[in-house]
């Protein structure tokens, strides 16, 4: 079983890899660097706070333990634990695939990038208003998928790398997002 799991994820691995031009190539280059994501994320924290105003002193580090906890359970615990070496770095793969933004680290199980983002979109998913917000929630999801991709697209990532950094992103963003829910009231409650 675990052997015809590997072979479909090298198999999608290739699949997208090899579905390359310049323009895609640019694309996700950009999609997967961190300094494009700083900007966004300010801006994203400015709305936040703009929107939540006093609250936004318990969400802010509820969403921010979130994401911190889903890239620190999956680049210092599971990179390390099983040691699966990114697809670039498989001596059996790489000279495979194509590489327009090198190798990055050594080992890819799990993909903090799909943690990270995955705990953003399911944080705001649960805790914006049903029914208000809806462009910024499908934008954090669509930003999700676009950054997934593109960790497999460029070669850092099997399928099942960010299949298991989203589970523990989605985690992360449920229990920040149970927890404000949980602890806003009491500390806000609501106006007469």
């Amino acid at each position: 079983m675990l052997e015809t799991i590997q072979q479909l994820d090298r198999q999608l691995l290739l699949a997208i890899n090899h579905a390359h031009s310049p323009v895609l190539d640019a694309v996700m280059v950009f999609a997967s660097n961190r300094l494009v994501w700083f900007p966004v994320y300010a801006v994203l924290v400015g709305w936040l706070i703009y929107h939540f105003r006093w609250r936004a002193a318990l969400l802010l580090p509820l969403v921010i333990a979130a994401v911190g906890l889903a890239d620190s359970i999956t680049s210092r615990l599971f990179k390390p634990f099983f040691g699966r070496p990114r697809p670039c770095h498989d001596a059996s793969l790489d000279h495979l695939l194509h590489l327009p933004d090198g190798c990055g680290g050594q080992f890819g199980f799990l993909s903090s990038h799909a943690a990270n983002s995955m705990a953003l979109a399911v944080f705001l998913a649960i805790i914006l208003p049903p029914g208000r917000f809806r462009w910024l929630k499908i934008g954090v999801f669509a930003w999700f998928v676009l950054l997934s991709y593109s960790r497999v697209y460029l070669g850092a990532h099997y399928t099942t790398d960010v299949l298991g950094g989203a589970a523990v992103g989605a985690l992360m963003g449920w229990l920040a997002a149970v927890a404000f829910r949980r602890w806003a009231p009491h500390w806000w409650p609501e106006q007469a």
